[in-house]
């Protein structure tokens, strides 16, 4: 048993650390890597796993649970209050008019309004897993098809609940014996009578919240302060576990309740711990399911049935991508953002395999369905990020900027001087400067919440993504004479360099910079003015140790300026080096030289203390040497 358990960990990992990096090479994405990676260990590639896949994807489901309580602690209760109407809205209407869609075109082929309806109501569940991930991958998680995607797939979750407890209801066969050692629908309060049933979910409801609001900051204090790093996590491993048997046991969602635990944790100040944490587990449990998903493809019966099961596999996916274009639109979603949110969501989820084998137990639908409906399934996610893939490359290139929609940005004209894009804690340090010393600055941010909260403070700031070239004439960039670059997102700045270059040559560029790496991209793109984000500070700090071991203020100044100025003008001269040998060689040689011209600084007699604050003669002599 012991050495089966280790060849299949072994197998496991080893399909995952050789197809993901080459999915993600090719630009297929890591959840298709896993999923490819499945379908090669599997019964339909090299056997080294047989149908008990399924049963790994059960237990693999809980990294669904842990990525959702991790989505949790990262959303603010304000904010998922300001996403009620995206919730409730596009989430209702998504189910509603899928369902009934689906219904309508199953009763057309002759199945019962009873089945029908319940096949409506499994076809229109999408994978939280994919879709979630696929986002993250993008950084596309904070877009507005970021934020519609999730509320449409939280809203899903909730309606798990309600569909357990119709489905019996339209069942038309009698229910047969559960021999399935996956998920269990039942639920302890079944055997509650009816009036309490609601008493109890509500009371586990309440209870997660008064848990996570009272109870665990001042249990994860007393686990801080023995110092155990494995004790906290495995503290935070219990209440997750805790959690989801918790919902299990009342026959209610445990990613549900797993979020909602997130959501009342993600004001603590042991937030980010948490997340750093559970993070590995849920990737690598993540990365399982999708593993098992790919292996439990029945390649047999879709050989068997290959017409009518690719047939409903496009049928349903094309369905489900005009419900959901239509729905775009009608929120009001751009061109761009509503292809992103719509070919996302075109699948069939993770939970309809739940839902299919809980239909076939209770009598509601019969075997031959379900075993059809599970294989669509199962190719509906693994097409998604192909999918998403096909519309990235085909699509968004050819209407994305061209067809972006102008309300989705507020931007309105003005004559600064100066114009700030990105106002995060880098641009905000920036424009606050300028505006006490009077200089007027027209500032772009693209995201939503973080404007209207600079608004509440009394900044003048606009939404709207700077890139665009009609954004940027609106905003006076024509008539303004510098651009601060201070987005955070590297691939980012480049495209607006190219941007403002290409239309508004008149502008003087300065751009911030991550780190030393960043700042050859943005050198071999052109770039005079760059600011390391990390640089000043960090030589702050050199020059704080200094003084505090003993060296003179002045001195101390004195050194960090003569680094500052040696390492601004090797930059230039290590971004031309490509081969890294050589790079490694030049950067030793730096070093050295930094490490002579300080100490010959240091030495030098004719210095005073005065001379040593002024770097106006370093830098002359810095420029004299270059």
């Amino acid at each position: 048993m012991q050495e089966s358990f280790f060849f299949q960990a072994m197998v496991y990992l080893a399909a995952a650390v050789i197809m993901v990096p080459i999915a993600k090479k090719v630009g297929l994405g890591s959840v298709l890597g896993y999923l490819l990676a499945g379908v090669l260990i599997g019964p339909a590639g090299l056997e080294f796993i047989g149908h008990e896949g399924t049963d790994i994807m059960h237990f693999a489901e809980f990294g669904v649970v842990m990525m959702l309580f991790v989505i949790g602690l990262e959303l603010e209760p304000s904010r998922l209050w300001r996403l009620r109407k995206s919730i409730l809205g596009m989430g209702g209407f998504q189910i509603g008019v899928t369902s009934v869609v689906v219904a309508g075109g199953a009763l057309l082929v002759g199945i019962s309004w009873q089945q029908a309806l319940v096949l409506g109501m499994i076809i229109a569940m999408s994978s939280t897993a994919i879709v979630l991930q696929s986002l993250n991958e993008k950084g596309l998680m904070q877009s507005a098809a970021g934020q519609g995607s999730f509320a449409v797939l939280l809203f899903q979750d909730i309606a798990v609940i309600p569909m357990l407890a119709l489905f019996p209801l339209l069942a038309t066969a009698p229910a047969v014996a559960q021999q399935t050692g996956g998920h269990s629908t039942g639920s302890l309060i079944d055997s509650l009578p009816t009036w309490l049933q609601p008493l109890v979910l509500l009371g586990s409801v309440a209870l997660i919240i008064i848990t996570g609001r009272y109870l665990t900051p001042p249990l994860f204090r007393i686990v801080a302060k023995t110092g155990m790093r494995e004790l906290f996590t495995a503290t935070a491993l219990l209440l997750v576990v805790g959690i989801a048997v918790l919902m299990t046991t009342v026959g209610l969602s445990p990613a549900l309740g797993t979020f909602l635990a997130g959501v009342v944790l993600a004001n603590s100040e042991y937030r980010h711990e948490l997340e750093s944490d559970i993070d590995p587990f849920k990737g690598l449990l993540l990365g399982l399911f999708f593993i098992a998903v790919g292996a439990s493809i029945d390649f047999q019966l879709i050989m068997a049935n290959p017409l009518l099961i690719f047939g409903l596999v496009v049928a349903l996916m094309l369905c489900k991508l005009v419900v959901l274009l239509s729905l775009g639109r009608w929120f009001g979603l751009s061109t761009e953002q509503n292809l992103i949110f719509s070919f996302g969501l075109c699948q069939v989820g993770e939970f309809a395999f739940v839902l299919f084998s809980f239909t076939a137990q209770e009598g509601i639908l019969p075997t031959a369905i379900t075993d059809i409906m599970t294989a669509v399934v199962a190719i509906t996610m693994a097409f998604t990020p192909l999918f998403m893939l096909l519309n990235e490359k085909l699509l968004l290139s050819k209407l994305g900027v061209k067809k972006e929609d102008e309300r989705e940005s507020d931007v309105a004209a003005e004559e600064n001087p100066v114009i700030i894009a990105g106002y995060g804690h880098f641009g905000n340090t920036i424009g606050r400067f300028l505006q006490a010393n009077n200089v007027g600055t027209t500032v772009l941010d693209v995201d939503s919440d973080n404007v209207t909260w600079l608004r509440r403070m009394g900044f003048k700031v606009y939404y709207g993504d700077a890139s665009r070239h009609d954004l940027l004439d609106i905003a006076g960039a024509a008539k303004a004479k510098i651009i601060v670059i201070a987005i955070s997102d590297a691939e980012k700045r480049l495209e607006l360099i190219e941007t403002v270059k290409k239309h508004f040559p008149n502008l003087h560029i300065l751009v911030r910079s991550t780190n030393r790496y960043d700042a050859y991209d943005l050198m071999n793109a052109g770039m005079l003015h760059i600011y390391r984000e990390t640089l000043d500070t960090s030589l702050r700090v050199g020059v704080d140790a200094l003084t505090l071991l003993g060296h003179r203020s002045h001195e101390a100044t004195r050194a960090a300026k003569t680094f500052f100025v040696h390492d601004e003008r090797t930059l230039k001269r290590l971004s031309a080096i490509r081969n890294e040998d050589d790079y490694v060689t030049a950067a030793r040689e730096t070093m050295d030289e930094l490490e002579r011209l300080i100490q010959a600084d240091r030495n030098s007699p004719s210095l005073t203390i005065e001379e040593g604050w002024d770097d106006t003669s370093l830098v002359l002599e810095a420029k004299g040497k270059a």
